[in-house]
């Protein structure tokens, strides 16, 4: 009996003890900060993956990071407005989404702003971009935290090299070139010296393969994913554009955190940020070899003569009026 009594308590110590780790573990959980993070990406999309894969980590000590997906919990462009209303704590945004809010940050969307992926760190990092940092958090309540690179833009086009060689703007003139059907877009494709058309994405396949049009825009990944390589000949690396993306925080929520957590979840966002760009930088260059395998003539043109154009009719046009006077300059001097 003695020996029952004995188990018994010995099984309700256990039990007891299980309880009140339950506890305080869920105790623990609850002091941890919530960090809630809503993107219009899939969970395999390279940010999300840097995200999940490399900031979550860092920060886990201190906080809980929750990513959604595809736009489960918030829809693609309604984050910042949810971040401002302290209804989300995390977002991975665009230059394009700011400048819906503030218009100066539509300099960032600019054909040869971003020279490479190197230059938007620079960029980011440098002086220069205090006032755009400051305002977002200041009439918005959201922190910029990190800058994410997502790819550059290529010319693709059906003409073999040795028929079309495409050295500077002037070399694009009469070539009709689809661009997707925005104002902003149009007038991209113009500034490069081509033609640019309107259409689908879903119809450029078949416009290529008819010569419908003569080229297309977009970054390696969507030639291979799209298969434009089947219907063209050449890629000419004019990197017109280079894309990016910007890890930001809710002010609010980085002014609750110590000084201490604050410097981990920077530090987390920038690994983070270099884990995605390192890793799309080699599949660019992956991508490269691949396309030669498959027959593609792949070259860089006068890449100087394209950004000194691009940029002179951007300063010229209404999308430069929002500008802050002189940074366009300083960011020149950041790059090569």
């Amino acid at each position: 009996m003695t020996f029952k009594l004995t188990r018994r308590a010995a099984v309700s110590a256990l039990v007891a003890t299980g309880v009140l780790f339950s506890a305080t573990s869920a105790a623990l959980a609850q002091d941890k900060v919530q960090l809630r993070l809503a993107t219009s990406g899939s969970e395999t999309d390279q940010r999300s993956v840097a995200m999940a894969e490399v900031f979550a980590p860092m920060v886990a000590d201190f906080a809980s990071y929750e990513p959604s997906y595809n736009g489960t919990i918030f829809a693609q462009g309604t984050e910042l407005d949810a971040i401002s209303r302290g209804n989300l704590e995390m977002s991975i945004t665009s230059a394009q989404e700011l400048a819906q809010f503030f218009p100066e940050f539509s300099i960032f969307t600019a054909g040869y702003v971003h020279q490479d992926a190197a230059h938007q760190v620079a960029v980011f990092n440098d002086p220069l971009m205090d006032a755009f940092k400051q305002k977002a958090e200041e009439e918005l309540g959201v922190k910029l935290l990190s800058v994410m690179y997502l790819g550059r833009r290529q010319v693709n086009l059906r003409q073999p090299k040795d028929e079309l060689t495409v050295s500077t703007p002037a070399d694009l003139e009469g070539v009709n070139l689809r661009m997707p059907g925005t104002d902003a877009w149009q007038f991209l494709g113009k500034a490069l010296g081509a033609a640019p058309t309107p259409m689908a994405f879903s119809e450029v396949y078949t416009a290529l393969s008819t010569g419908a049009v003569d080229g297309q825009d977009n970054p390696l990944p969507t030639v291979v994913d799209a298969k434009f390589y089947e219907v063209t000949n050449q890629i000419v690396l004019t990197s017109h554009l280079v894309d990016l993306n910007y890890i930001a925080i809710g002010k609010e929520v980085w002014d609750s955190l110590t000084p201490e957590q604050q410097a981990k979840v920077q530090e987390a966002a920038d690994a983070a940020a270099e884990s995605g760009r390192q890793k799309q930088l080699q599949k660019e260059e992956d991508l490269v070899s691949f396309l030669k395998e498959q027959g593609m003539e792949i070259y860089e043109p006068d890449l100087a003569a394209f950004r000194d154009q691009v940029q002179s009719m951007y300063l010229d046009s209404e999308f430069a009026g929002s500008w802050p006077e002189g940074v366009l300059d300083k960011i020149n001097a950041l790059g090569n």
